[in-house]
Formats: structure tokens, sequence, C-alpha cells
């Protein structure tokens, strides 16, 4: 059991980093690109979040929240706790501010293909999401660190109180 969890989880955060990646990519063509263009790549991102980001994220979450749960060194360890605390930090700041904000940077850039004045709310969306795709990124790969270069765990030797 203890296997396919860390499976899930690997496969998980492989999906949260690079959906990140491929949202950061396609934020920086569509900042550059002409109108329509730029819709497109929006509509792009939002489809990234919707389909891969939000899913293996939550993918992450529950195979490293059921690990923790089923296995008693994990519970003992700080650097666990923390790391659970990062991926719920990350899983709210992706549904509320990222998801949020990439179903609105693409309305909003389709609005502008259709000519359509929205370049003050659509610019202080971009804003918003690149601002938040970048924390997002930066603490994804602190979390994964974090799991990669975790202290030792140690098994606590229980003295069973007899001295026979």
């Amino acid at each position: 059991m203890q296997k396919l969890l860390k499976a899930l989880h690997i496969l998980g955060s492989a999906g949260v980093l690079g959906a990140l990646l491929a949202c950061l990519v396609l934020d920086t063509r569509a900042t550059t690109a002409d109108t329509a263009a730029a819709a497109v790549l929006r509509a792009d991102i939002a489809l990234l979040v919707r389909v891969l980001l939000v899913p293996s994220l939550g993918l992450a979450l529950f195979s490293g929240l059921l690990s923790t749960a089923i296995n008693s060194l994990y519970q003992e360890a700080r650097w666990v706790w923390l790391k659970a605390g990062l991926g719920l930090a990350i899983f709210e700041a992706t549904l509320f501010s990222v998801g949020a904000g990439a179903r609105r940077a693409a309305e909003l850039a389709a609005a502008a293909a259709a000519g359509q004045v929205v370049t003050v709310e659509l610019a202080q969306v971009l804003r918003t999401q690149t601002r938040g795709l970048w924390l997002l990124g930066l603490v994804a790969v602190a979390s994964t660190l974090l799991a990669v270069w975790r202290p030792r765990l140690r098994r606590s030797v229980v003295s069973s109180g007899d001295s026979t």
C-alpha cells in the first residue's frame, strides 16, 4: 500500500510541477501575442489548470495525507507536517486564486479579442494570475525539495520496561 501511495504522490507532484511550468510558458507566450492568439492561450491555461493542475494537486495531497495517516514514522516527523501544510496552502491557492484567475483571464481575453474594452481589468487579472503561478511554482518546488532532502526518519526503540 505504501509503495502505491508513494507512486501516486510522485505522479501527482510531477503533474503539478508540469502543469505549473506549462501554464507559465503559455502565460509568457500570451503576453507577447496578438489579442486573438492571447485569448486562445488564456483559454489553454484555464484548461490546463482545470484538467491537469487541480486533479494532480488533489492526487498528490490525498496520497500524501493518506501515507501520513497509515505510517507512524511520518506522523512523528516534523518535515511531513510542514509539507502537508504547504500542500494544503498550494491547493487552496490553486482553487481560489489561480483557477478562478485563469477562468476570468480567459473570459476577459476573449472579450478583448471580440473588440470589447477590458484592458484595465484584464491587466489586473493577468498580473494576479502570473504572480500566483510563480508563487505556486516556488512553493511546489520547495515542497518537492523538502520531500527529497528530508531529514532521515529514525526508528525509535520502544523499551519494554523488563529488566530480565
